[in-house]
């Protein structure tokens, strides 16, 4: 799991730099004379990133040289997300709200100061609002437009910067070249030829159980009996819900799901410039169709119009909107999700969080997200990865699923024993779900777009979604305990709970034992 082990000798500064007045602060931090040179092409600096992640798994922004990061900037959108804190405070520390505390606010003050008196010196035109690209008022996180190679070098070396770091570039960020199934968007619509009996077992009612749902698997329908989620409100972030899905809407609530409530909402910016947001505001309607697959796999109702049921059928439901797909590769997308989980962390009512989505690099302003979400008792499910055309073979776990805050989920074949084709696995998973035939390459059936007639969706996204699903009808079984006890329950019910696996983790959860139900 990654930790954030360098910040131990960040705060040995920090309480060195702690009696400083403005004054001293600012004449400390003078930048470095600037490297003469270009930046770095966009092909350099994707040999970089690549070499590390073979190397080590990982690439971590805080590990490269300020002319890496920099170069990354004009390679992208210029957008730097700038982690502050006061001084003597450790950087692993957040906040109840950084726009409440003062200590806070005025290091934030003093690190904007800094930017603007530096960019000025290239462009007097330069302003704080000009350069401010969002808004953060929760985490100690400042997201600004910078050009210079000096504004970098004297932010990483300012005891009141905690991080530094390029919010949209990515190894791969070829958007125009990229197809929408290229990024996990653009393939959720009915699947035909699926046969029941085989494909999928029709319920009482009518409804569809997916053929990964079958006991022998993860005692899914066994566990039924004993809990199907109510209670519970788990968070779906991805790029959101189709509003013409009716199964996500007015028929979420039908047949044998009842009393639920499901909400949907957005927190992907809309595009800026100059720190000024331009066209539409965006809308928590999924435009790439993986959110909503999500959706379903999590929790979609048990009715009585054909549709495929999720896992935690009586469980309540948010979804996000906070990207366009599933490579979180804009500065606005890294924002959305950073916004997302913030806003999941201060909801009271919801316990579980999940995102099927993730990106190569690490993303410092995520990080605080999650951890921020982590501290306040959430259970965090991550996908561990999934595989594109364009991510040159590598199947190690990506970003946010890393983290030690998140459980890391990939899905592996019906043989039990092989990952999915795509899925990625690593030390850091946790746990794994069912979700490929080897004999026709079959995936789980959710909610396509519209209608009734599933689709079907693969990689460890879904297994993430089925993994958060399973959480919810064990907590709803369990109400009154916390995300560590109902974790524990987790790892007891999995194939590998005493012998934790290098790729596979825990393994595979059987639901029924988990919440106490007897296998027929």
């Amino acid at each position: 799991m990654t930790n954030f082990t360098r910040y131990a000798a960040a705060a040995a500064l920090l309480w060195l730099g702690a009696c400083q007045t403005q004054d001293e602060e600012m004449a400390r931090v003078q930048p470095e004379p600037e490297i003469v040179g270009e930046a770095l092409s966009t092909s350099q600096l994707d040999e970089q990133i690549w070499a590390r992640v073979r190397q080590t798994g990982s690439y971590d922004w805080r590990q490269a040289s300020d002319h890496v990061v920099w170069s990354a900037l004009q390679r992208s959108d210029q957008v730097l997300s700038v982690g502050y804190a006061p001084a003597g405070t450790s950087p692993e520390e957040l906040p109840e709200r950084a726009a409440d505390d003062a200590d806070y606010q005025q290091a934030r003050q003093q690190v904007l100061q800094l930017i603007v008196e530096l960019e000025r010196r290239a462009d007097p035109t330069v302003t704080a609002e000009r350069i401010v690209v969002f808004d953060q008022a929760t985490l100690p996180v400042l997201t600004v437009r910078v050009r210079q190679l000096a504004t970098v070098q004297a932010l990483r070396r300012s005891p009141l910067v905690r991080y530094a770091e390029p919010m949209g570039y990515e190894p791969g960020r070829d958007v125009a070249n990229r197809t929408l199934s290229s990024s996990g968007c653009g393939s959720n619509t009915a699947t035909a030829g699926l046969v029941a009996g085989s494909d999928y077992t029709v319920l009482t009612g009518g409804s569809k159980s997916s053929w990964n749902q079958a006991d022998v698997y993860h005692g899914i329908r066994a566990a039924w009996t004993q809990s199907t989620g109510r209670g519970i409100k788990m968070v779906i972030i991805d790029s959101g819900s189709s509003d013409a899905q009716d199964n996500l809407g007015a028929a979420f609530n039908q047949g044998l799901s009842t009393g639920r409530t499901i909400e949907r909402l957005v927190t992907l910016p809309r595009n800026s410039l100059f720190g000024i947001p331009y066209g539409a505001a965006e809308t928590p309607n999924d435009g790439c169709g993986h959110g909503t697959s999500m959706a379903g796999a999590a929790a979609a109702p048990r009715g009585t119009d054909g549709a495929s049921v999720g896992i935690a059928y009586n469980a309540n439901l948010i979804t996000i909107r906070a990207a366009e797909d599933v490579f979180l590769d804009a500065s606005r997308e890294v924002q959305g999700v950073a916004d997302a989980f913030t806003l999941a962390a201060n909801r009271a009512d919801v316990r579980i969080i999940s995102m099927s989505m993730g990106r190569v690099t690490s993303s410092s302003q995520m990080a605080d997200a999650i951890r921020y979400a982590y501290g306040r008792g959430k259970l965090i499910f991550c996908a561990a990865g999934t595989s594109f055309d364009w991510s040159a073979g590598w199947v190690g776990v990506i970003f946010p699923a890393s983290l030690g805050e998140a459980v890391a989920v990939t899905g592996v074949k019906d043989n039990l024993t092989t990952r999915c084709d795509e899925c990625h696995t690593g030390a850091d998973v946790e746990f794994t779900v069912v979700m490929q035939r080897t004999s026709n390459n079959l995936r789980p059936l959710s909610l396509a777009m519209s209608g009734d007639a599933p689709s079907t969706v693969g990689g460890s996204s879904v297994a993430t979604a089925s993994m958060a699903g399973m959480a919810a009808v064990v907590w709803s079984r369990y109400p009154t305990e916390t995300r560590d006890q109902i974790k524990a329950r987790l790892i007891a019910a999995s194939s590998n709970a005493s012998n934790r696996s290098t790729s596979f983790g825990y393994g595979r959860v059987n639901l029924a034992r988990a919440v106490g139900a007897v296998v027929q």
